[in-house]
């Protein structure tokens, strides 16, 4: 499953415990070791499902609102 992941910053400059996803609470690091292990990422999986089910806060969660 393949979605747009919008980031405004670039990959490097995260480090490993910021928050990749407000909503759910992943860090890089999270993410990294998930793609890692399953040679893809179910965290991006999961995201989107519960994208797709209306349960998604960025827009309070993320500092950023996106």
């Amino acid at each position: 499953m393949f979605f747009d992941l919008k980031i405004s910053q670039k990959n490097n400059d995260f480090k490993e415990d910021d928050l990749i996803c407000y909503c759910f609470e992943y860090t890089k690091k999270d993410i990294e070791e998930d793609y890692t292990k399953n040679g893809r990422s179910l965290i991006f999986e999961k995201i989107a499902l519960e994208k797709k089910a209306g349960r998604c806060m960025c827009s309070t969660k993320n500092p950023k609102g996106i």
